[in-house]
């Protein structure tokens, strides 16, 4: 749970050992069926989350029952869910109570408190928390209270995200009776992001999650909630209308959000479908965040104290100078489909294993285009070579005698005829 700050008064538990094993050290918050304390595990000397319930959410006393039950949810294992780590009832206090993972951070209803979120968090906010759920619904869990006060959200260490999201309190119907809740006049679920099905008295399913979580996406994105006012009226109004979703926040969003807005279940999309809608959208914005950044930075000056030859031509004009000093801007993201996920992620195996085999011949014929220009050109120099041998040996082969030296009458020829004897003999 949660370690922000609180001025909650009234902690009436804090300095008490739940268990001879959890001290609770200070109230961190409070709500209609439990208060959550900040304390630590005496065995393993760790910080921990204490939540205690009021005495109207009994129905975990049963050992047998909360021990299966807590071994479920115990092995449930995902960076985005806040791990259980024990549940029983203190003897002491006559209070059942929870043990789970105490985050580092704050949750989202109190920065919404703060306004809007941008879309580049809020896809990363929706591809943790519907991820989350995938797993959890896997293992037949059901969340039923999915809101921003149970969505915690701890400091990122990536650039690119502001922070981790992470989806507290699963299946906490699962531990208490469901009938013992009703029965004191308490709904498992908060009412304004309540699914119509469970409005109308219908059992909750994976797809009421699927959901409340897109009503909280859209408050996170538009800053408003989508049912708002009195508790009865917003539960019913969600039976006669589905939520305002802005034009303005995208045709993406508006469709993903209408889909998991759907008054009827089946119209719903599944929690690992937004997962990777959320994904994509996530990565998109990012890589937009990262181009934009490094464009900017392309533009920024190499050297400072370098005058320019022409003053005049380096002062910027107004435009450009808000540009360099503006926040990063995240580019709009290309028109995709509802679900942009690669064939590859979403493929039948069957169609994945053709789409390969199509691939492997193109990959073998760039693989040999290099060796074949390089046999064509020893080739090509050999035939060359060859011609020019052949042209030498078959050209006429000249004669070396040299010609007889002409005739010179009297004593200057009878010379002559001595040198020549000298050289040639």
């Amino acid at each position: 749970m949660t370690t922000s700050p609180s001025s909650v008064r009234g902690d009436s538990f804090a300095g008490a050992t739940f268990g001879e094993r959890y001290r609770l050290d200070g109230l961190i918050g409070r709500g209609g069926m439990a208060s959550v304390y900040r304390g630590v595990d005496l065995s393993l000397g760790r910080p921990v989350a204490v939540k205690v319930f009021a005495e109207a959410a009994e129905g975990i006393d049963d050992a047998e029952r909360r021990k299966s039950e807590t071994a479920l949810l115990a092995s449930v294992s995902h960076r985005a869910l806040v791990r259980l780590y024990d549940a029983s009832h203190d003897a002491a206090t006559g209070r059942e109570y929870l043990v789970m993972e105490l985050v580092d951070g704050h949750d989202l209803r109190d920065t919404l408190r703060l306004g809007p979120i941008g879309p580049a968090d809020a896809a990363g906010l929706l591809a943790d928390l519907a991820e989350a759920l995938h797993v959890i619904h896997e293992r037949g869990i059901v969340h039923r209270d999915v809101k921003p006060a149970n969505v915690l959200l701890e400091p990122a260490h990536l650039p690119s995200r502001t922070w981790n999201a992470k989806l507290a309190d699963f299946g906490i119907a699962r531990l208490i009776d469901d009938v013992r809740i009703t029965r004191t006049g308490l709904l498992v679920g908060t009412p304004g992001y309540l699914s119509p099905e469970q409005v109308s008295g219908h059992p909750p399913t994976s797809a009421a999650d699927v959901y409340a979580l897109g009503l909280l996406v859209l408050e996170a994105r538009t800053g408003e909630t989508a049912f708002p006012g009195p508790a009865v009226e917003a539960a019913g109004a969600r039976l006669v209308r589905d939520p305002d979703i802005p034009e303005s926040l995208g045709a993406d969003w508006v469709a993903l959000l209408r889909a998991m807005t759907a008054r009827n279940a089946a119209d719903r999309p599944s929690a690992i479908d937004v997962a990777v809608a959320g994904a994509a959208s996530s990565d998109a914005a990012c890589w937009s965040t990262v181009t934009v950044a490094a464009a900017t930075a392309a533009t920024e000056p190499v050297g400072a104290g370098t005058q320019p030859a022409d003053p005049e031509a380096a002062k910027p004009d107004a435009a450009a100078s808000d540009d360099r000093t503006a926040a990063t801007r995240v580019l709009p993201a290309p028109d995709r489909s509802f679900f942009p996920a690669p064939v590859a992620a979403t493929a039948p195996p069957e169609r994945r294993s053709r789409a390969k085999d199509r691939a492997r011949p193109a990959d073998g014929q760039r693989r040999w285009v290099r060796p074949a220009i390089a046999v064509a050109l020893l080739a090509t120099i050999a035939v060359v070579l060859f011609t020019l041998l052949q042209s030498v040996l078959s050209a006429p082969t000249t004669s070396t005698t040299p010609e007889p030296l002409p005739s010179v009458p009297g004593e200057l020829g009878g010379h002559l005829e001595q040198l020549d004897e000298a050289v040639t003999g």
